[in-house]
């Protein structure tokens, strides 16, 4: 399909997120590599320059709903152009779903990597997408990371501002893009709460502002706090009266907070989390894994998921792992990770 003149790639097998990825090669000679976001999600790009005598990969670009960034300068010497995006850990299991073929290594923080097909300490393998180079009638050198919602920039960014607004404790589902009498009360609410002006809406720095939020202990809702000196993936448990459904994992640095989304009124929450080093191995303290959880079971795996499913977790190649039950009868609680 075309999208405001832009050719856009589709991979049947993103559920959430299609991904979509395009990219369009200027006839300038010196255009520079542009990514822009039209998701409601916060994200971090990732970039893979394919040329015959190596691979090299860079990242992380943080690009906010509707924005864009120039990823690389000047014109590119390369056979491939390659892409991976990821959004930030405060939405939990990654909703941008990779098909790429091409596994290329990262590391967690900001990285530059020369020879991207063979990992070393601290960097793992991730899927790559190639990107098929298309010049569009202005000449623009743009990929665009979009979703199946095909929103406009003014829709990605309203469906972000929902999107935090939920997972901070606010009610402003569903997460459409629409604007509407409930996203405004929810966003009236949450700019009084944290006393600011209206007009910080549209400020650059707005995302940042409600994800500070999202970090912070809340009066409402389930809030994670990380008191170790390590990092936390944290995972939630959702009993919504029907079925068991969890997600993960969610990551949370020493010494910040962070906001599970919950919609709607669940019968019971539970929550598991794990103290990791940096290559995410589980940290131990006398032999055993520094967790917190309890005896209620779910199936788990290391790298981020999203289960409807909690039966025969070991014959599906899962883990059982026990989460603790989370009382919500009060208006907010706050869970604290400490290491004894």
């Amino acid at each position: 399909m075309t999208k405001d003149g832009v050719r856009v790639m589709t991979s049947p097998a993103l559920s959430l997120i299609s991904a979509c990825l395009a990219l369009t090669f200027s006839t300038a000679a010196h255009a520079d590599l542009k990514l822009c976001n039209r998701m409601s999600y916060v994200v971090e790009a990732a970039i893979g320059i394919d040329s015959k005598a190596a691979t090299a990969t860079r990242g992380w670009f943080r690009i906010d709903p509707a924005a864009c960034r120039v990823v690389a300068q000047g014109t590119l010497n390369a056979d491939r152009i390659l892409l991976h995006a990821r959004a930030l850990p405060l939405y939990g299991a990654s909703p941008v779903a990779q098909s790429g073929t091409d596994r290329l290594c990262i590391a967690q923080d900001n990285f530059v990597i020369a020879a991207a097909r063979q990992c070393r300490g601290g960097q793992s393998l991730a899927a790559f997408t190639e990107v098929k180079p298309t010049t569009d009638e202005a000449g623009n050198t743009i990929a665009y990371l979009a979703e199946d919602s095909e929103y406009d920039d003014e829709q990605a960014r309203l469906a972000a501002v929902q999107r935090l607004l939920v997972i901070a404790g606010y009610d402003a589902a569903p997460i459409d893009g629409v604007d509407g009498p409930k996203t405004q009360a929810a966003l009236a609410a949450f700019l009084k709460a944290h006393g600011l002006a209206a007009d910080i809406v549209t400020a650059p720095n707005f995302f940042d502002t409600m994800i500070e939020a999202v970090q912070a202990p809340s009066g409402s809702g389930v809030t994670w706090c990380n008191d170790t000196g390590y990092r936390v993936m944290a995972s939630v448990g959702i009993d919504d009266g029907k079925a068991l459904s969890n997600r993960g994992w969610y990551r949370i640095e020493p010494g910040k907070c962070l906001h599970p989304d919950i919609a709607g009124q669940p019968r019971r929450v539970f929550s598991f989390a794990e103290a990791v080093d940096g290559d995410g191995r589980a940290i131990k303290r006398e032999g055993r894994p520094l967790n917190w959880g309890g005896s209620m079971t779910f199936c788990t795996r290391d790298t981020q998921f999203e289960f409807n499913d909690q039966s025969d977790c070991a014959g599906r190649g899962l883990t059982a792992t026990g989460y603790a039950l989370v009382d919500i009868s009060a208006a907010g609680k706050t869970l604290r990770f400490t290491a004894p």
